[in-house]
């Protein structure tokens, strides 16, 4: 359910995009997010923070789009939102006992605390590199390639990372677990 809350805004904004423009767009996206939001606390008395973070900043920077008629506001948001998560990421390492990606992927390997670091800081980067190519592309292109890039570049550079990533983690548990398993025999 949680795929289709987070997908919906971003189909209903590329249609009311080429629809008409980017003003009315936003304002569908402006629309559609909170009721996302609503849906979900409804259905289980929870928010996923990062849904509820990229709310907060459609209604905001949206809203300055909307009012001033100007898209940078719009175009910022995907970059305030990837330099909030490499901040928290980051700022993850020194508060808890655990990063965040330790509490997201613990259970999908057995890593040494130091692995974890690791990839915790390689997610910072990640999320530096994708904020800042945002901004490259909204500001050497045009409107409807960033639009475009929106959709199919930054999913596709992400799912390229997470690919990486899960090769990268199952290497690193089997290479952790093969010495363990050599001391049982």
């Amino acid at each position: 359910m949680q795929l289709l809350i987070d997908y919906i805004p971003i189909v209903i904004f590329i249609a009311a995009y080429f629809y008409k423009d980017i003003f009315f767009a936003t304002g569908a996206l402006m629309i559609v997010m909170p009721i996302g939001l609503l849906v979900q606390w409804l259905m289980t008395k929870k928010l996923n923070k990062i849904y509820a973070a990229s709310t907060v900043l459609v209604l905001i920077l949206g809203g300055a789009t909307v009012i001033f008629r100007n898209p940078t506001f719009l175009y910022w948001k995907p970059t305030v939102l990837n330099w909030a998560a490499a901040i928290a990421f980051l700022g993850s390492q020194w508060i808890g006992e655990k990063t965040f990606v330790q509490r997201m992927l613990g259970n999908a390997a057995e890593l040494a605390a130091e692995q974890w670091i690791r990839l915790n800081q390689i997610w910072v980067v990640f999320f530096i590199f994708v904020g800042s190519v945002n901004l490259y592309v909204a500001y050497n292109f045009s409107e409807a390639f960033w639009v475009k890039f929106k959709l199919f570049g930054m999913l596709g550079i992400t799912l390229v990372f997470v690919v990486i990533q899960s090769i990268w983690l199952t290497y690193a548990a089997q290479k952790n677990e093969a010495p363990s398993q050599e001391t049982e025999s």
